[in-house]
Protein backbone atom coordinates (compact mmCIF):
# COMPACT_ATOMS: atom_id res chain seq x y z
CA UNK A 1 0.00 0.00 0.00
CA UNK A 2 1.42 3.61 -1.17
CA UNK A 3 1.97 6.03 1.21
CA UNK A 4 -0.45 9.76 0.48
CA UNK A 5 1.67 11.48 -1.76
CA UNK A 6 4.06 8.98 -1.51
CA UNK A 7 5.65 10.39 1.80
CA UNK A 8 2.70 10.06 4.32
CA UNK A 9 1.13 6.92 5.57
CA UNK A 10 -1.82 9.35 7.22
CA UNK A 11 -3.47 12.14 5.66
CA UNK A 12 -4.05 13.40 9.65
CA UNK A 13 -0.20 13.11 10.16
CA UNK A 14 0.70 15.56 7.17
CA UNK A 15 -1.81 18.45 8.05
CA UNK A 16 0.03 18.45 11.37
CA UNK A 17 3.16 18.39 9.98
CA UNK A 18 1.78 21.16 7.16
CA UNK A 19 0.86 22.77 10.32
CA UNK A 20 3.69 22.71 12.35
CA UNK A 21 5.98 23.42 9.35
CA UNK A 22 4.24 26.73 8.83
CA UNK A 23 5.83 28.17 12.22
CA UNK A 24 9.17 30.43 11.09
CA UNK A 25 12.08 28.56 10.68
CA UNK A 26 10.67 24.97 11.08
CA UNK A 27 11.31 22.87 7.98
CA UNK A 28 9.60 20.20 6.74
CA UNK A 29 12.14 17.47 8.31
CA UNK A 30 12.03 19.33 11.84
CA UNK A 31 7.78 19.67 11.46
CA UNK A 32 7.94 16.06 11.16
CA UNK A 33 9.68 15.22 13.88
CA UNK A 34 7.69 17.54 16.20
CA UNK A 35 4.84 16.14 14.99
CA UNK A 36 6.36 12.37 15.55
CA UNK A 37 7.17 13.63 18.95
CA UNK A 38 3.84 14.99 20.11
CA UNK A 39 2.20 11.20 18.76
CA UNK A 40 4.13 9.72 21.17
CA UNK A 41 2.82 11.48 24.21
CA UNK A 42 0.09 10.64 26.32
CA UNK A 43 -3.12 12.20 24.93
CA UNK A 44 -3.89 14.23 27.64
CA UNK A 45 -0.57 16.00 26.54
CA UNK A 46 -1.18 16.66 23.63
CA UNK A 47 -4.41 18.19 24.25
CA UNK A 48 -3.13 20.11 26.73
CA UNK A 49 -0.55 21.63 24.20
CA UNK A 50 -3.28 22.15 21.26
CA UNK A 51 -5.16 23.92 24.24
CA UNK A 52 -2.63 26.05 25.33
CA UNK A 53 -2.40 27.26 21.18
CA UNK A 54 -5.89 27.68 20.95
CA UNK A 55 -5.67 29.77 24.00
CA UNK A 56 -3.43 32.26 22.29
CA UNK A 57 -6.22 32.96 19.46
CA UNK A 58 -9.18 33.74 22.06
CA UNK A 59 -7.82 34.29 25.61
CA UNK A 60 -4.78 37.03 24.48
CA UNK A 61 -5.31 40.32 24.27
CA UNK A 62 -3.69 43.80 24.00
CA UNK A 63 -3.16 46.22 26.86
CA UNK A 64 -5.37 49.31 26.47
CA UNK A 65 -2.62 51.60 26.94
CA UNK A 66 0.58 50.40 25.60
CA UNK A 67 -0.30 47.67 23.44
CA UNK A 68 1.77 44.67 25.23
CA UNK A 69 0.47 41.44 24.74
CA UNK A 70 -1.87 40.82 28.47
CA UNK A 71 -4.23 38.27 29.75
CA UNK A 72 -6.62 41.36 30.52
CA UNK A 73 -7.53 44.53 29.57
CA UNK A 74 -4.32 46.21 31.27
CA UNK A 75 -1.06 44.71 31.48
CA UNK A 76 0.80 43.88 34.42
CA UNK A 77 3.92 46.63 33.86
CA UNK A 78 0.88 49.16 32.90
CA UNK A 79 -1.12 48.51 36.25
CA UNK A 80 2.00 48.34 38.30
CA UNK A 81 1.66 52.10 40.36
CA UNK A 82 5.53 51.24 41.54
CA UNK A 83 6.78 51.61 38.27
CA UNK A 84 7.63 55.06 36.61
CA UNK A 85 4.92 56.33 33.97
CA UNK A 86 6.00 59.29 33.38
CA UNK A 87 8.78 57.65 31.15
CA UNK A 88 7.64 55.47 27.96
CA UNK A 89 10.48 53.23 26.67
CA UNK A 90 8.61 52.61 22.43
CA UNK A 91 9.26 49.37 21.22
CA UNK A 92 9.34 47.14 17.49
CA UNK A 93 7.42 44.54 19.34
CA UNK A 94 6.54 42.19 22.35
CA UNK A 95 10.01 40.18 22.63
CA UNK A 96 11.66 43.54 23.26
CA UNK A 97 9.64 44.33 26.05
CA UNK A 98 11.02 40.95 27.24
CA UNK A 99 14.51 41.29 26.45
CA UNK A 100 14.46 44.80 28.20
CA UNK A 101 12.26 43.45 31.60
CA UNK A 102 14.67 40.71 31.66
CA UNK A 103 17.52 43.41 32.68
CA UNK A 104 16.31 44.14 35.59
CA UNK A 105 17.31 47.84 34.82
CA UNK A 106 14.04 49.60 33.41
CA UNK A 107 11.51 50.52 35.45
CA UNK A 108 9.28 52.84 33.27
CA UNK A 109 6.77 51.63 30.97
CA UNK A 110 6.33 50.98 27.45
CA UNK A 111 4.79 51.42 24.00
CA UNK A 112 4.68 48.55 21.49
CA UNK A 113 4.34 49.39 17.79
CA UNK A 114 3.92 46.05 16.58
CA UNK A 115 6.43 46.84 13.75
CA UNK A 116 8.73 49.49 12.22
CA UNK A 117 7.23 51.75 9.02
CA UNK A 118 8.85 49.56 6.05
CA UNK A 119 7.53 50.67 2.65
CA UNK A 120 9.09 47.92 0.93
CA UNK A 121 7.02 45.68 3.13
CA UNK A 122 3.79 48.03 2.68
CA UNK A 123 4.15 49.20 6.65
CA UNK A 124 3.34 52.56 6.88
CA UNK A 125 2.52 54.65 9.89
CA UNK A 126 -1.20 54.06 10.25
CA UNK A 127 0.00 50.01 10.08
CA UNK A 128 1.51 50.61 13.62
CA UNK A 129 0.33 51.80 16.79
CA UNK A 130 1.89 55.12 16.36
CA UNK A 131 -1.19 57.60 16.46
CA UNK A 132 -1.88 55.63 19.80
CA UNK A 133 1.44 56.78 21.07
CA UNK A 134 0.80 60.18 20.34
CA UNK A 135 -2.15 60.23 22.01
CA UNK A 136 -0.57 58.63 25.52
CA UNK A 137 1.64 61.94 24.99
CA UNK A 138 -0.80 64.51 23.87
CA UNK A 139 -2.39 63.69 27.38
CA UNK A 140 0.56 65.38 29.25
CA UNK A 141 1.51 62.57 31.45
CA UNK A 142 4.32 61.64 29.77
CA UNK A 143 7.96 63.56 30.73
CA UNK A 144 10.22 61.25 28.62
CA UNK A 145 9.99 59.03 25.34
CA UNK A 146 13.03 55.96 24.67
CA UNK A 147 13.02 54.99 21.21
CA UNK A 148 14.43 51.86 21.89
CA UNK A 149 14.00 50.96 18.22
CA UNK A 150 16.29 49.18 16.02
CA UNK A 151 19.24 50.63 14.49
CA UNK A 152 18.64 49.55 10.46
CA UNK A 153 16.96 51.75 7.81
CA UNK A 154 13.45 50.86 9.28
CA UNK A 155 13.83 51.20 12.44
CA UNK A 156 15.88 54.71 12.36
CA UNK A 157 12.97 55.93 9.47
CA UNK A 158 10.28 55.06 12.19
CA UNK A 159 12.39 56.80 15.35
CA UNK A 160 12.39 60.13 12.96
CA UNK A 161 9.17 59.76 12.22
CA UNK A 162 7.87 59.55 15.74
CA UNK A 163 10.30 62.30 16.93
CA UNK A 164 8.63 64.81 14.54
CA UNK A 165 5.39 63.78 15.35
CA UNK A 166 6.15 64.21 19.21
CA UNK A 167 8.49 67.08 19.39
CA UNK A 168 5.82 69.68 19.10
CA UNK A 169 4.51 68.40 23.02
CA UNK A 170 7.87 69.27 24.30
CA UNK A 171 9.26 65.92 26.15
CA UNK A 172 12.58 64.65 26.15
CA UNK A 173 13.46 62.17 23.48
CA UNK A 174 15.67 60.09 23.84
CA UNK A 175 17.73 56.90 22.51
CA UNK A 176 19.85 53.61 24.22
CA UNK A 177 23.50 54.46 23.64
CA UNK A 178 25.39 52.41 21.51
CA UNK A 179 25.98 49.13 23.10
CA UNK A 180 24.61 47.44 20.55
CA UNK A 181 25.84 47.02 16.49
CA UNK A 182 24.28 48.49 13.54
CA UNK A 183 20.69 46.50 12.78
CA UNK A 184 20.91 44.40 15.97
CA UNK A 185 17.75 43.29 17.35
CA UNK A 186 16.93 44.34 21.56
CA UNK A 187 16.12 40.59 22.10
CA UNK A 188 19.70 39.25 20.81
CA UNK A 189 21.41 41.31 22.96
CA UNK A 190 22.93 40.65 26.38
CA UNK A 191 20.98 41.53 28.93
CA UNK A 192 24.05 43.45 30.31
CA UNK A 193 25.03 45.96 27.38
CA UNK A 194 21.04 46.07 26.90
CA UNK A 195 20.59 47.38 30.69
CA UNK A 196 23.61 49.92 30.40
CA UNK A 197 22.09 51.21 26.86
CA UNK A 198 18.95 51.77 29.19
CA UNK A 199 20.59 53.48 31.58
CA UNK A 200 22.79 54.96 29.81
CA UNK A 201 20.51 56.64 26.92
CA UNK A 202 20.99 59.60 25.05
CA UNK A 203 18.97 62.29 23.66
CA UNK A 204 17.75 61.28 20.28
CA UNK A 205 19.60 63.08 17.77
CA UNK A 206 17.74 63.20 14.45
CA UNK A 207 19.67 62.72 11.49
Amino acid sequence: MAFINDNYPSKVLQDAVAAIGSLPGVGQRSALRLALHLLGQPKENIHHFASAVDRLADDVRYCNTCMMISDSDTCPICADRSRDHSTVCVVENVRDVMSIEATGQYHGVYHVLGGVISPIDGIGPSDITINQLVGRIASGSVSEVILALPGDVEGETTSFYIYRQIERYGVKVSAPSRGLGFGDDLEYADSLTLGRSILNRQIFKPQ
